[in-house]
């Protein structure tokens, strides 16, 4: 057996505002689903990214009756590439996006970054490789 991952699929509280968020400020193109479904396909580069309810999820694995939600810190980051993360930032920060960290070389990663949150939560960082030294 050799999976292959095809998906990271987020299990959100506010599906809305997440597929506004993924369609609209990330920008990335819909490859299935709506802003009204419980389930829906972003295209992002070489992979994609899915959002699906949390409730419905719960129901479907048997952890409905488990608290929802919980102040902890992050267990999952999306992770992308940009060619720039200062301009980057900018047109984020243009559609509305608040930041965890401004961007900053971190030489002991060899990437500088810059870290946001979805509506949801989800933690998310852009980067690029530092130039070789």
């Amino acid at each position: 057996m050799h999976p292959r991952l095809t998906h990271v699929r987020l299990l959100v509280q506010d599906y809305q505002a997440c597929f506004r968020f993924y369609r609209d400020v990330m920008g990335f193109d819909v490859a299935w689903g709506d802003e009204d479904g419980r389930y829906a396909d972003f295209s992002a580069g070489d992979a994609m990214v899915a959002l699906y309810r949390r409730e419905l999820m719960a129901e479907a694995v048997g952890t409905a009756a488990l608290p929802g939600d919980a102040d902890v810190q992050d267990r999952a980051l999306l992770n992308f590439a940009v060619d720039d993360v200062d301009a980057a930032c900018e047109q984020l920060k243009a559609r509305g996006v608040e930041f965890v960290t401004e961007p900053q070389d971190r030489p002991d990663w060899g990437i500088r970054t810059a870290h946001f949150r979805d509506p949801d939560g989800n933690l998310i960082e852009i980067y690029r490789d530092l130039p070789a030294t």
